[in-house]
């Protein structure tokens, strides 16, 4: 392994699998090729890893308890566009057909070749790479910009400093819904009706985990925030920097 080409930035990468034999063989090959990988046994707890983690890409298996890999695809896609590769037992044509149409990137069966899923990891990754860079490179007129926070309503992606935020669908909506009001309170009801229509599970105590979520991307202190102030009783506003107050 020491001879191997290793890859020039570490990307972190989640295998959703109940054969735990197969996410330590995978760990094992793809950690000294420059990999963090980290692992699920289960679809629920998969599901609540990826949501709540910073990944460049996700091996999903199809067949697991509590919640198969299917399932945890449509839920995943509701609210991230993460790189998925899915692996099947059976490699069926069918199921590569259902898992690509749901969204999965790319489809393995698990007779596959640690170097074949190396090739398909780095495609996909390159890939997704490459469509971020593009909606940075867009159109900036509609652009919001708080200091060093740019938010691009065309792109539908928020950047901070030199770092574009690997947000998830509701987080990108809640920052945008509270930037455009900025200096003015947004309740709970208001920040539900921006997200609303879209097919999210949200109710109303789950938008401050989002908000707490949004807010750790955003580098926050929670007791002196930057951007995103609480307003007891009453909701959430976005601050306005002091040198753009009018």
């Amino acid at each position: 392994m020491a001879n191997q080409e290793t890859e020039p930035t570490k990307m972190k990468i989640l295998i959703v699998d109940d054969d735990k034999k197969l996410c330590r063989l995978v760990a094992d090959y793809l950690e000294p090729m420059g990999y963090d990988v980290e692992a699920a046994h289960n679809g629920s707890e998969g599901l609540e890893m990826i949501l709540m983690g910073d990944y460049h890409a996700v091996i999903l298996d199809v067949m697991m308890p509590q919640m198969d890999g299917f399932e945890v695809l449509k839920r995943l896609r509701r609210e991230s566009d993460i790189p998925v590769i899915m692996l099947t037992a059976r490699g069926e044509e069918t199921d590569r057909i259902v898992g690509l149409e749901m969204g999965a990137d790319d489809y393995l069966p698990k007779t596959f070749s640690s170097r074949e899923l190396l090739a398909r990891l780095r495609a996909v990754t390159r890939r997704y790479s490459s469509s971020k860079r593009q909606a940075v490179s867009k159109d900036q007129v509609n652009q919001l910009v708080f200091e060093d926070l740019q938010i691009d309503p065309s792109a539908r992606t928020a950047q901070l400093g030199e770092e574009l935020l690997n947000l998830t669908p509701i987080e990108y909506d809640l920052l945008s819904s509270l930037a455009k009001s900025a200096g003015r309170v947004l309740s709970r009801d208001q920040l539900l009706d921006a997200v609303a229509g879209r097919s999210y599970d949200v109710f109303d105590r789950s938008v401050d985990v989002h908000i707490s979520s949004l807010r750790r991307k955003l580098g926050e202190d929670p007791r002196n925030p930057r951007f995103i102030q609480t307003i007891r009783t009453a909701g959430y506003m976005f601050k306005v920097p002091k040198d753009q107050q009018s």
